[in-house]
């Protein structure tokens, strides 16, 4: 099987800078595979409270992660800065699937790449909403052509 290559910081629409830190290096010296969700979560969480698709904290919906995926092509360690780039694959009724790159330092190239599948939900039941108008406006605007 033939693997895609790395996409580049030209295919994202969005960006969000996120340092790497001391503890994220494992034993191998390089950011263990873990942490990348962990930037991942960081940058479409801000994304959606500072773009005003949720309100995170007090609105009556919020998301919810219902799948994450993360493709490795290189290293990142301490003390890396990365950035990490946001598009929108696919808007459906209840949910959102965000592809991410994690580019390290000044490259194009990303060293990672993955996608984030969110559920919109009712705070008080947990259960599936249909997306909030306002939201699907700016989720639309950075949707993949």
């Amino acid at each position: 099987m033939s693997r895609p290559p790395p996409g580049t910081r030209a295919e994202y629409a969005w960006f969000h800078s996120v340092t790497t830190r001391w503890m994220d290096n494992d034993s191998f010296r390089h950011v263990n595979n873990v942490v990348y969700f962990s930037f991942f979560d960081t940058a479409v969480t801000y994304f959606e409270m500072t773009e005003g698709v949720v309100d995170l904290l007090d609105g009556p919906v919020h998301c919810v992660v219902a799948e994450v995926a993360c493709r490795y092509h290189r290293s990142v360690a301490f003390p890396d800065r990365i950035t990490v780039g946001l598009r929108v694959a696919r808007i459906g009724e209840r949910s959102v699937r965000y592809e991410l790159a994690i580019f390290r330092n000044e490259e194009d190239v990303a060293a990672a790449e993955g996608h984030f599948v969110h559920v919109f939900v009712a705070r008080e039941d947990q259960r599936p909403v249909a997306l909030p108008g306002p939201a699907r406006v700016v989720l639309e605007g950075l949707l993949r052509a």
